[in-house]
């Protein structure tokens, strides 16, 4: 009983963050770690969302591969890539701690901020020459939060982007992160047998999180998705502060 409960909340936790992250292109750690960081030691925990959410990011890479935006999204991955290492530079040196709780303050506040603002009033058009700053950003947090996408996808709202040209820019970015972060982590640390299996375990729920979040993606409109970015921002930031 013990194996099938644990089974059950394993699956959940993977579909739910697959769904999510199919969906909004992020957030998979943020919505599956609810759930497996109480079920599962976190070293045994945190490689496996990585995993799982490299999984889902090459599903989400090749259902929207028709936008994928890869020459400007190399200029953020590059920046993103300096970013890591000073992040885990952090880690070891600093109170991290501390600086997750302020980072997820300030993007509840600003998602909140512009979920519930009467009118929108964009910045101008993106300047490309900033991507690599960005994704310095996005790699920094990303490596201190496990929230890469947060950033850019920021960036993106503030500047009106399109749902499919946001995700177009941004997926890569969080898929090489990602792949990045993972690898750091390998390189550090031997994984335990346990990981392997829950991630072959994970596969269904992953799959099929990931086909339902790409189909609602589709299916919502600019206005609806946005709405659904900015929410997905709060809970993750309030969660950062908690």
């Amino acid at each position: 009983m013990a194996d099938v409960t644990s089974f059950l909340l394993l699956s959940v936790a993977v579909f739910s963050g697959a769904f999510v992250s199919g969906l909004a292109g992020f957030a998979f750690s943020a919505v599956a770690g609810v759930i497996l960081l109480h079920v599962r030691e976190p070293m045994e925990a945190v490689p496996l969302m990585m995993a799982c959410s490299i999984g889902v990011q090459a599903t989400n890479l090749w259902a929207l591969r028709k936008s994928i935006q890869w020459k400007q999204s190399l200029i953020l991955v590059l920046g993103g890539l300096l970013g890591v290492p000073l992040a885990v530079w952090v880690l070891q040196t600093t109170d991290a701690r501390t600086f997750r709780e302020g980072f997820g303050l300030l993007i509840a506040l600003y998602a909140g901020y512009m979920l519930f603002r009467p009118s929108l009033n964009y910045l101008q058009q993106m300047n490309e020459r900033r991507h690599a700053l960005v994704g310095f950003g996005g790699g920094l947090i990303g490596g201190l939060t496990a929230m890469p996408g947060a950033i850019p996808t920021i960036w993106c709202d503030m500047h009106g982007v399109p749902k499919n040209q946001q995700r177009g820019l941004v997926q890569p970015f969080i898929a090489a992160m990602q792949i990045f972060a993972l690898a750091l982590l390998l390189i550090q640390h031997d994984l335990s047998s346990k990981v392997f299996i829950d991630l072959a375990l994970s596969i269904p729920a992953l799959l099929a999180g990931s086909a339902l979040g790409i189909l609602a993606f589709r299916s919502v409109n600019e206005l609806t998705f946005r709405r659904i970015l900015l929410t997905i921002l709060l809970v993750s930031g309030v969660l950062l502060v908690l």
